[in-house]
């Protein structure tokens, strides 16, 4: 069963005590499921591709702690560092408006008609997400992914409209 659409659930941040935890930040809206014990993770780490197999999860100020059973001690989690987790997208019921960090990579900004940069990147946090832009010029700044600030997505087109206060492109 081919996928053809992976998404990245999480990345390991770096090991947590000795008995094998990793700090893992959450990309993924749904951690109990992807992240749930007795679940294997597919990890990729630069040339190197991990299953691991989730002993157990707790939520950690903000992220999880994960221990994997093929991870005994703290020297084979620090091992483990910048691991990014990815899985297939999961089968929703309802059809909202959400969207998938890599929808939105790439696309383009425009701003009172003009195309002004791109999506790098999406930042979670507890306020929400914020889309990571490149303008015209390669100043980055950060935009938080609010509906009165991103009225219009249109995948199709490939582009994200976007109405900011006033100030907001110059911080």
């Amino acid at each position: 069963m081919s996928h053809e659409v992976e998404l990245q659930i999480g990345r390991v941040v770096k090991s947590h005590g000795i008995r094998g935890e990793v700090v893992v930040e959450v990309t993924t809206d749904e951690p109990g499921i992807r992240f749930a014990p007795g679940g294997v993770l597919e990890g990729r780490q630069t040339g190197r591709l991990h299953s691991l197999t989730i002993d157990a999860a707790r939520a950690h100020q903000g992220r999880l702690l994960i221990k994997f059973a093929e991870i005994p001690d703290r020297t084979t989690a620090d091992s483990l560092r910048g691991t990014r987790f990815f899985a297939p997208p999961l089968e929703s019921e309802d059809d909202d408006d959400g969207f998938y960090d890599h929808e939105l990579e790439g696309l383009r900004i425009i701003h009172a008609g003009k195309d002004i940069g791109v999506v790098g990147g999406v930042l979670h946090g507890p306020a929400g997400e914020t889309l990571e832009v490149t303008l015209e010029g390669g100043r980055e700044v950060l935009i938080p992914f609010v509906h009165a600030i991103v009225p219009e997505v249109d995948l199709e087109a490939g582009t994200a409209t976007i109405t900011p206060p006033e100030g907001l492109l110059e911080l």
